[in-house]
């Protein structure tokens, strides 16, 4: 039997995860409220983050989901059938997104997202007769747009943004050939700069740790990145030298789970860059899975986008408001 090491056996578990061409994401951050208010214990009171924030960030769950023709590595945006996302929050789901087929459907919990924010919007019922695709959104109801006017909206708008006399520059996207260049460098780097640790666990579970210190790590895969800076899409650009000396120095630990050789999940402890004594704990988990299909939601009501973002700025948003409440202004 083979005995791979660490490196090579995460180097099998990103390779399968490529090859699949249904995958899942859960991404959530594991701090607490009161770890997220001390690392800005120091800034101005006017500056600190809002305890409603600080809740919503530290039990925020971001689901994704996708489904592809072909393996995931070689997917194209063209090739994805269908996509999911949803961003849940302490109190339930916040917002859903799913693009399936010739329609993207979306969803919102105001309420919910208003009272998460401290910024509470008016209920379907407090706004005036006549708007309708707007109303359906604040009552929480699924509505539809066809995907073609979403992207056709889009192109349009990187028309406005574009410099005069010149056409929208396309959309970022990296050639297979800059790919395996791209992989071959991380690659080079983690193998020089990255140490492992692995330990294994219950029905075929181990777990890989790997440590490396924050900027070296960042100086070592930009340098070996900047040859390649003229194959990137237009508008990347690289951290200067000056930029990453900024970065602390200190030691970044990742533990990455396998199952039975396949990655389930991925844990990024960032304590340690935080510079404050209070932050004990603070880590970035993902979690990978099978990817589920997503499905076209019933009953929702398909609205055209010119006619959603009339309701808002004319009956939906601003006829829901009173002068006095912009009038009245922060209290205390």
């Amino acid at each position: 039997m083979e005995n791979l090491t660490a490196g090579q056996k995460l180097d099998q578990a990103f390779d399968k995860l490529g090859k699949e061409r249904s995958l899942s994401f859960e991404l959530d951050l594991d701090a607490d409220a009161a770890t997220l208010k001390a690392m800005d214990s120091e800034t101005k009171p006017a500056d600190k983050m809002p305890d409603e924030v600080a809740e919503l960030i530290s039990d925020a769950r971001l689901s994704v989901s996708m489904r592809s023709k072909k393996p995931i590595e070689e997917s194209g945006e063209k090739d994805f059938t269908a996509t999911a996302l949803k961003l849940g929050g302490p109190d339930g789901d916040l917002l859903e997104y799913r693009q399936v087929g010739d329609y993207t459907y979306f969803r919102a919990d105001v309420a919910k997202l208003g009272k998460a924010t401290g910024n509470p919007m008016p209920s379907a019922d407090e706004l005036p007769d006549g708007p309708g695709a707007f109303k359906k959104v604040l009552a929480g109801q699924w509505v539809k747009v066809a995907t073609k006017e979403l992207e056709e909206t889009r192109d349009q708008l990187d028309e406005v943004e574009a410099p005069e006399g010149r056409k929208p520059s396309a959309e970022p996207t990296l050639d297979a050939r800059t790919q395996k260049k791209l992989v071959k460098a991380l690659r080079q780097v983690v193998a020089k700069e990255v140490d492992f640790k692995t330990g294994g666990g219950a029905d075929g579970t181990e777990h890989i740790k790997a440590t490396a210190p924050a900027r070296t790590l960042m100086t070592e895969l930009v340098d070996e990145l900047r040859p390649l800076s003229k194959e990137l899409p237009p508008g990347t650009e690289l951290p200067t030298a000056k930029e990453l000396e900024e970065v602390p120095n200190k030691k970044v630990t990742a533990d990455f789970t396998l199952k039975n050789g396949a990655l389930t999940e991925v844990s990024v402890d960032l304590a340690t860059l935080a510079e404050n004594a209070k932050v004990k704990k603070l880590a970035l988990v993902v979690r990978v899975g099978k990817g589920t299909e997503a499905k076209a939601p019933a009953g929702a009501t398909e609205v055209k986008l010119d006619e959603l973002m009339a309701d808002f700025f004319q009956g939906g948003a601003a006829g829901a408001f009173s002068e006095e409440s912009f009038e009245e202004g922060p209290q205390g």
